[in-house]
């Protein structure tokens, strides 16, 4: 397993692996038996660095989450695991009520930020959250508020970092400048959807008919170069196997003239490597100029191990500059 530092101030930042677990699925669709057998087997290789998120997953059976943290918890005490593993979990997007209403979240206002974080501390059976993220923006609290109320949690102890994911490129910077000028600790991790292939930006999102503010745009990429400090993490970045099954349709939002350029690129690099498509593409997003850390899901060890492959696969400049000159 290869390591990187995520966080930019020194007294809490933490080393976590080069790759990321999502463990949204655990106790729905992925039973607690198997869902151990995936951690055990991503800590055996030497990672460290787990993601999951309060409403994980009530679309499955129509819930308000919390599933996938219940069971980290209860892995998390059966094993022993304390520090040496950063959970990173997200407020923000958990329905007010039971069912599949993606567009009533819980939202960020202050008393769901303290709330809402409690709870998932009970679930985890922790007394401090690594990496709280904000799950999305939400214009209808002022973002001073929001800013304030997850500053709280880090000054009390209870929150060590904070990040933010799915929020539009100037709501970010808005949101981090405000914590700026107050002193206050502000977003140190990004989570966005990116993966090698190009997405479309004329693609309505669940929540907006302008676009989804869940992709890692050029303009974030700009944003990123310009703020070194920060890290990525960049989810669905496998597309849940649209690289690798023809079961597995890309899509709409990957439906222009460049993505065919670039899965010739793609395959191209799997060829001179011998890797699958998915090591390849894992490869891309962790050995590029930005700081970059694919979270990948996994129902079985063995689809788990085919990342952990990935960690130690290594383009050369040649076949990088290939794939990144598709278009």
């Amino acid at each position: 397993m290869r390591y990187r530092k995520i966080g930019t101030n020194p007294q809490r930042q933490r080393e976590v692996s080069a790759l990321a677990l999502g463990a949204m699925q655990f106790g729905t669709v992925i039973e607690e038996e198997r869902a151990f057998a995936v951690l055990d087997r991503f800590v055996a290789a030497g990672g460290t660095f787990i993601d999951t998120a309060n409403n994980y997953a009530f679309w499955v059976n129509g819930t308000q989450g919390g599933e996938s943290e219940t069971v980290l918890g209860r892995w998390r005490r059966s094993r022993g695991v304390t520090d040496e593993v950063v959970i990173a979990t997200k407020l923000g997007g958990r329905p007010k009520v039971p069912g599949f209403d993606f567009m009533r979240p819980e939202g960020l206002s202050p008393e769901v930020i303290r709330e809402s974080s409690a709870r998932s501390r009970e679930r985890l059976g922790v007394d401090r959250l690594d990496l709280l993220y904000a799950h999305g923006d939400f214009m209808d609290v002022p973002q001073r508020d929001v800013a304030e109320a997850f500053a709280g949690l880090v000054a009390e102890g209870s929150v060590a970092m904070l990040g933010a994911s799915n929020h539009w490129s100037w709501r970010l910077e808005r949101m981090r400048a405000i914590a700026e000028a107050a002193d206050l600790p502000g977003y140190e991790v990004l989570q966005y959807h990116h993966t090698y292939l190009r997405p479309r930006g004329d693609v309505p999102g669940r929540r907006s008919k302008d676009g989804d503010q869940g992709l890692f745009s050029a303009e974030l990429i700009t944003y990123l170069r310009d703020r070194p400090e920060l890290t990525l993490v960049a989810y669905t970045p496998l597309l849940s196997g649209a690289y690798v099954r023809e079961d597995r349709p890309l899509g709409e939002l990957h439906d222009h003239a460049g993505t065919k350029a670039r899965l010739a690129a793609l395959h191209e690099v799997v060829r001179q490597t011998g890797a699958t498509a998915n090591q390849v593409v894992l490869s891309w997003l962790m050995g590029g100029d930005l700081p970059i850390i694919p979270l990948v899901g996994a129902s079985s060890v063995e689809q788990l191990d085919e990342s952990l492959e990935a960690v130690e696969l290594d383009l050369t400049a040649e076949q990088r500059e290939l794939m990144d000159a598709a278009h």
